[in-house]
């Protein structure tokens, strides 16, 4: 048995025995208890980066965990394998995007099985296998019957020298990243999933979901953004209606000027005769290319125009000017908005930028504010005042009076508006899913049949340098015949947002090899929901947004028993170095590859672990990475040294009593550490606390055998330290723990073992007493735990009413701890 850690030979030996025993496929087994834990599959760009890493080892704890207590665990990984990145290498290094990404998707899966984590790789799945997308077609088609897919213009970015459509990341400042022209807005017919019809369950059901994290409940319930208000029309001078929708009723008399957005479909007709009329077109075409997130934004500067044109308040009759301006959105309620400066921030310094007036409605109980002078908006409840009837009102009371006002008046009526707007799924890219509709000149619009699907991507196609999908001109793609009447006919050439794709990986994990549909709903129905979901927070809307739609709409069809995809969430942070996210840019990358190579999967996994909370970012530290190695080298002579003591030793219950001093505290330590360890793994995900119990079990495994010469130690309980060591250690340091348990002569693989229990007997904490002295002399003593830290000794000696009344107005000079002896507190 070698003394010295060989982690290359070690982690390669137990590798291959994985796969080729096929340790870590599962089946259904109705007998036993499931759980599903899955991460977020990646995009395949290359290489894993240490944020993979850590996402994986982090699920990898979890389903070698549950595993070990007695679960069918489901832990599969696949590849979100559509994408522009693909494209765009197709156009600079002139390689297909179908061998580019097969390609990174073989050198990722290499990297991910060097890591160790406890895959069942025969449920592998890539989007862009035709046997995936099929199914992606085949679900847009169930959308389709079912009125959730529809066609409709919006706008794209276009660019006018490549005569293409841009995706949103390659429009930088405005700009074209490929050839620098100016972008602008393009309408074309697109594809939209009917996403609005469901925003009431979407928010509702987050209350179900109490194993998220608060903030991911939050940022999903603002994204969909329910507001309950009023809509009222006011009137335009030449006698048309613009309707506003406002969450605050309580304050239209403080209306001082309406604003449209610059899409909004009166701004065309208000510019008519306006000499003005080419600088404001201006204005409208630069807020346009803007991004919705940076028109928006709060502390996003709030530019406007005048239209020249006025609008009636049908409460009071006052005549307010109609501006554009770029911070409202055609999207959200009604294109228009109603500015009061005094009772809204973003309104007063739209206000005092362009000398609009400020008209105060509320005012605060027993104060008065002055409209001139104001510099913050007042948006508390208050007391009615310049309102007409409703002066002298709480203002709480004043919105409903208000609303019922004005539908009695028929001038609006209540309403509820949504921020979450349709998704749409159009995309004017080649390497996505092809959306399955054919276009006929007499039957319209028509779906492909189910029998055909999939509709395949061409392989024979040109990618030109203005990155325009090749589809399009792809006539034998293209050219197709009506599956209704058998004319000529022509396909769709938009693609699928990718988004799509992974809106429903998870349920064909289930069934990966089913031929006939999407999924099997028998193994949906033992799999189901996900148990523990992992990624990064960066997908908090969008992602788990669309994958909790997609599961209601299928749960609504039939097609799957749960209408909530996942049970618990975990998001974890990112990882640092030298406080920054890592990038090639900054040139602060390090390679997963490269520390696996010097150090070992093990030290990797260990320290990407041990380092910080999962939830929190992790910065990472070389000397943390060699600290972890040190220690899993420690361990190794530790158990290699005690394998001749332990190795044949039956094992049989263990009673405290029946031990010695020293026997007792080593026991009480390693059921202390099964202990914690099991309530940090499986409550509360606090794996570095966990790794850090080991380390301390380590400690006393080595203080136990230095302070018992070898003859005098109870070889039982030596033997119940080391497996429940090797047992403890082994989700997170896998390779290392099955090699050590081999040594030591046990039976199959650590791997699978039962989970241990601690003894409840070996819990109880032994008192003994242990003497304060102050300057030599016994002045105090106290009961303490067996086996306590000298450091929490000095603390609790300090502690003493007795010794805090003697110190008073003294030096405490040095303070020399005997460990369960004695405290000695030198003063003067």
């Amino acid at each position: 048995m070698s003394r010295k850690y060989n982690f290359r030979l070690v982690e390669r030996k137990w590798q291959e025995r994985w796969e080729k025993e096929e340790a870590f496929r599962v089946t259904e087994n109705p007998s036993l208890p499931k759980f599903y834990c899955l991460e977020m599959f990646p995009y395949p760009s290359g290489n894993l980066h240490m944020g993979h890493v850590r996402n994986y080892a982090i699920g990898d704890v979890v389903a070698r965990f549950y595993r070990m207590q007695g679960y069918q665990v489901l832990h599969p990984m696949g590849w979100d394998a559509f994408g522009l990145p693909a494209e765009n290498a197709a156009i600079k290094h002139g390689i297909h995007p179908a061998k580019w990404t097969w390609d990174n998707i073989d050198n990722m899966r290499r990297q991910l099985k060097l890591l160790g984590v406890s895959y069942d790789w025969s449920r592998e799945i890539a989007t862009c296998h035709p046997d995936y997308y099929r199914w992606t077609q085949w679900l847009f088609l169930q959308f389709y019957k079912n009125g959730l897919a529809y066609r409709k213009k919006a706008a794209v970015n276009w660019c006018p020298a490549c005569a293409t459509v841009l995706a949103n990341e390659q429009v930088k400042d405005g700009k074209c990243e490929r050839c620098g022209t100016e972008v602008t807005k393009k309408e074309l017919e697109q594809w939209f999933f009917r996403i609005t019809a469901y925003a009431d369950r979407l928010l509702e059901d987050l209350k179900k979901l109490e194993g998220w994290p608060e903030k991911v409940r939050v940022m999903q319930e603002n994204w969909i953004g329910r507001s309950e208000g009023v809509e009222i029309r006011f009137k335009l001078e030449n006698g048309k209606d613009v309707p506003v929708f406002t969450t605050r009723p309580d304050t239209i008399y403080g209306v001082t000027y309406i604003v449209l957005a610059p899409e909004h479909p009166l701004v065309e007709e208000l510019l008519q005769g306006n000499p003005d009329a080419l600088e404001i077109k201006k204005f409208i075409e630069k807020v346009r290319l803007q991004s919705e997130i940076v028109r928006t934004a709060a502390e996003g500067e709030k530019e406007g125009v005048f239209t020249g044109a006025y609008a009636i308040n049908p409460l009071n009759g006052d005549r307010v000017p109609v501006w554009i301006a770029n911070y409202v959105l055609m999207e959200y309620g009604t294109g228009a908005v109603m500015g009061v400066p005094a009772h809204d921030q973003r309104d007063l310094e739209f206000a005092r930028k362009y000398r609009l007036p400020v008209k105060v409605v509320i005012q605060p109980f027993g104060a008065e504010i002055d409209p001139q002078t104001m510099e913050e908006a007042y948006v508390e409840p208050g007391l009615m005042v310049n309102s007409g009837p409703f002066d002298g009102m709480d203002s709480e009371v004043a919105k409903l009076k208000i609303t019922e006002f004005i539908e009695e008046k028929g001038y609006g009526q209540r309403k509820v508006n949504y921020r979450l707007r349709d998704w749409l799924i159009s995309r004017q890219r080649y390497w996505g899913a092809p959306i399955p509709i054919v276009y006929c000149e007499k039957c319209g619009i028509v779906p492909v049949p189910e029998s055909e699907l999939p509709v395949l991507l061409p392989l024979d196609v040109e990618f030109t340098p203005t990155g325009e999908s090749p589809l399009s001109k792809c006539e034998s793609f293209t050219k197709t015949t009506c599956p209704v009447c058998g004319a000529p006919a022509r396909r769709e050439t938009d693609t699928m947002d990718t988004f799509v794709c992974s809106s429903w990986y998870f349920l064909r994990y289930c069934s990966p090899h089913e031929t006939e549909k999407p999924f099997d709903e028998a193994k949906l129905r033992y799999w189901m929901p996900v148990d523990q979901y992992i990624g990064g927070v960066e997908h908090a809307i969008l992602h788990l947004l669309y994958a909790r739609f997609f599961t209601k709409v299928l749960y609504d069809l039939g097609l799957v028993p749960v209408d909530e995809p996942f049970k618990n969430l975990l998001t974890q942070g990112m990882v640092l170095k030298d406080g920054a996210k890592m990038s090639k840019s900054l040139g602060n990358v390090v390679s997963p590859e490269e520390i696996i190579e010097n150090y070992g999967a093990d030290t990797a996994r260990l320290f990407i672990l041990f380092a910080a909370p999962p939830e929190r970012d992790l910065d990472w530290s070389d000397q943390g990475v060699e600290g972890s190695f040190r220690f899993l080298n420690r361990v190794w002579r530790l158990v290699t040294g005690l394998a001749p003591q332990v190795q044949g030793v039956a094992q049989f219950p263990l009673s405290q009593d029946a031990l010695n001093t020293e026997d007792r505290s080593l026991r009480s330590l390693i059921h202390r550490t099964i202990q914690k360890v099991t309530v940090d793994i499986k409550e509360r995900f606090n794996f570095n606390t966990a790794i850090s119990a080991i380390m301390e079990l380590v400690n006393g495994l080595y203080h136990y055998c230095e302070h018992t010469p070898e003859g005098k130690r109870n070889k039982q309980v030596l033997r119940e330290g080391v497996t429940n060591l090797l047992i403890l250690l082994s989700p997170f340091a896998p390779h290392i723990a099955s090699e050590l348990w081999e040594q030591l002569g046990m039976p199959g693989d650590v791997h699978a073992q039962k989970w241990p229990e601690p003894d409840p007997e070996a819990l109880v904490t032994e008192k003994i007493t242990i003497v304060v002295q102050v300057n030599g002399r016994v002045r105090d003593r106290v009961e303490v735990p067996a086996g306590i830290d000298p450091e929490e000794m000095k603390k609790i000696a300090l502690a003493q009413p007795k010794i805090q009344e003697m110190l008073s107005g003294k030096e405490l000079v040095k303070v020399i701890c005997v460990p369960e002896k004695l405290v000695n507190l030198v003063v003067r």
